[in-house]
């Protein structure tokens, strides 16, 4: 697809999705860039995992290099979770990563299943990065980015046996995005998702959620946003698992980083008062 001002105009269509694909275009981020230099894999999600204290020790000189290390490994680590949750996934199956960031997620699926990936994003700088990094692995035959809107993709209706987002959620109409989807997936074919959403038994958004929110530009949806848009569209969860307890570590090894933003005591605080979970959903199309 050449990027022309009407291309963009069809792909970004609002003035709150135009700010975030400039947010996510300007992102150079060394918490997503220097994680992803470990191993070629570049992730935009958090970890979950107890990291190992032996990453603390050793020579002062390394002490960062080690902790980056084990903080793109618990990143990774989260992203098979994720992929563990899509049932059976076949060579001829077709899946697609909503939201896909710098790709990693679905470089990682196409090694585990051998099947075609679709990335998209509203970021132009996301794709182009993703592509090359696809064709630098030897894999864009069958793993692709393109520069589309989750929420309306022009991807053929049926065509998916597995839809993913990893922490993209709060960008967007919850009722639109899983609309979309249901018109995606075959019959019984699979979504899951991983996301941070605010708790309705606390209210409303927490100041520390809603500090997380003014830091990435995003919405987040309270829990029970999720399963009623889940319901609306035919989507009905198989597996629902509250992976709050094991993301804590995972920020607060951060927090100790040299690639600390600030954002770690929001996030820190939020799940331990309990205004915020991290969740895994995984439904099935009906």
């Amino acid at each position: 697809m050449a990027m022309t001002p009407e291309t963009s105009a069809r792909v970004v269509r609002t003035a709150y999705q135009q700010a975030v694909a400039e947010y996510w275009n300007k992102e150079k981020d060394p918490v997503n860039l220097r994680l992803g230099d470990v191993d070629g894999l570049y992730h935009h999600h958090y970890g979950i995992g107890d990291w190992d204290p032996s990453v603390l020790e050793g020579p002062e000189e390394t002490r960062d290099e080690r902790i980056v290390e084990e903080m793109h490994r618990l990143e990774s680590a989260q992203a098979d979770v994720l992929l563990d949750h899509l049932g059976t996934v076949a060579p001829n199956h077709r899946l697609l990563d909503a939201g896909c960031g710098r790709g990693g997620t679905s470089i990682m699926a196409n090694q585990r299943f051998g099947c075609r990936v679709d990335g998209v994003s509203i970021s132009e700088s996301q794709v182009e990065f993703a592509n090359d990094q696809a064709r630098r692995r030897g894999v864009d035959a069958k793993v692709a980015y393109h520069f589309r809107n989750m929420l309306d993709t022009g991807l053929p209706s049926g065509a998916f046996q597995g839809i993913w987002n990893n922490e993209s959620t709060m960008y967007v109409d919850l009722f639109q995005l899983f609309s979309e989807y249901s018109r995606l997936l075959v019959h019984g074919g699979r979504y899951v998702c991983i996301t941070g959403c605010y708790n309705d038994v606390t209210g409303g958004r927490s100041k520390a959620v809603s500090r997380i929110d003014e830091h990435y530009t995003c919405n987040i949806h309270s829990r029970s946003a999720y399963f009623k848009a889940l319901a609306a569209n035919g989507l009905v969860p198989i597996n629902v698992i509250d992976l709050t307890a094991a993301t804590i570590p995972y920020w607060e090894l951060r927090a100790r980083s040299s690639l600390a933003t600030g954002i770690e005591d929001p996030f820190l605080t939020a799940y331990r008062e309990g205004s915020f979970h991290y969740l895994l959903i995984a439904a099935d199309s009906v």
